[in-house]
């Protein structure tokens, strides 16, 4: 056993949270990194058919390592435009868009 005192040390003020401060929820922003994921997805089919299941066959953990990717950026632009859905939706798929098509073009050489 050791020597000691309990010593409650009182506060000055109570700390209350302002009601100044919002909370952007994480939820929509990951919701909208998926989608975009997905419609990004379906670019290259829109573009060059059924062949791109061939090209898939082989590079498509490429292709799924960016869903992660995608919700991350989706929940990131949310939080960063104070969680404006319309902005963040742009955004996040201009973003997603860009990255499959870097992703595409260093794959296809």
């Amino acid at each position: 056993m050791r020597n000691g005192q309990n010593i409650t040390i009182p506060r000055s003020q109570p700390v209350a949270a302002t009601p100044d401060e919002t909370t952007t929820w994480s939820f929509p922003g990951a919701v909208v990194g998926f989608v975009a994921w997905l419609l990004a997805l379906g670019i290259p089919f829109m573009l060059y058919g059924s062949n791109t299941l061939f090209f898939f066959l082989y590079t498509w953990p490429f292709f799924l390592a960016l869903m992660p990717v995608s919700v991350v950026v989706g929940i990131a632009l949310h939080s960063l435009l104070s969680g404006k859905l319309l902005y963040s939706s742009v955004a996040t798929l201009l973003t997603v868009i860009a990255m499959f098509g870097v992703l595409f073009m260093w794959l296809m050489g």
